[in-house]
């Protein structure tokens, strides 16, 4: 059973890789992505970025993507961590963790995760320039593009 939280508070990704491992001695690889807020977007400034969401609704889709992850590699286990709120540059935004006997799995669930929750995951994102004006965030079709390889199994 995947592990999937969706909070305002930061993490601590070597506390949340050390609980996806405690006990386990079956885990041969641990797959790990953190994303973090980047101080610039399209080549301008931004002072913060803001993610907005639906309680309940984006848990469960985050669930549903993680138990696809598991379905489709043989996975001892699965974190993923979201950040909602208002986030500075440097911060970290998402964590995806997988753990698997063998390496390649790990790694592939690992990007098979971020890719989608780019493109399925129902959060909205507003930057905040360094002038103070704010736009949202479109999506990008190059994350279609990546989230499109898992779709036809090229990956």
């Amino acid at each position: 059973m995947p592990s999937v939280r969706v909070q305002a508070e930061s993490f601590d990704p070597g506390a949340e890789m050390a609980a996806l491992l405690a006990g386990r001695t079956d885990v041969g690889g641990v797959g790990c992505f953190v994303g973090v807020v980047r101080d610039s977007a399209g080549g301008q400034p931004i002072r913060s970025m803001t993610l907005e969401h639906y309680p309940g609704m984006t848990e469960r889709a985050l669930a549903a993507i993680a138990a696809e992850a598991e379905a489709r590699w043989a996975l001892q286990g699965c974190t993923v961590v979201h950040r909602y709120g208002r986030l500075l540059p440097g911060e970290p935004i998402v964590l995806v963790l997988t753990a698997s006997p063998h390496r390649q799995a790990a790694l592939d669930a690992t990007a098979f995760l971020i890719d989608w929750l780019k493109t399925r995951a129902p959060f909205w994102k507003q930057e905040e320039s360094a002038d103070g004006g704010a736009h949202w965030v479109e999506a990008r079709d190059s994350d279609d593009a990546a989230a499109a390889r898992w779709e036809a199994g090229t990956a």
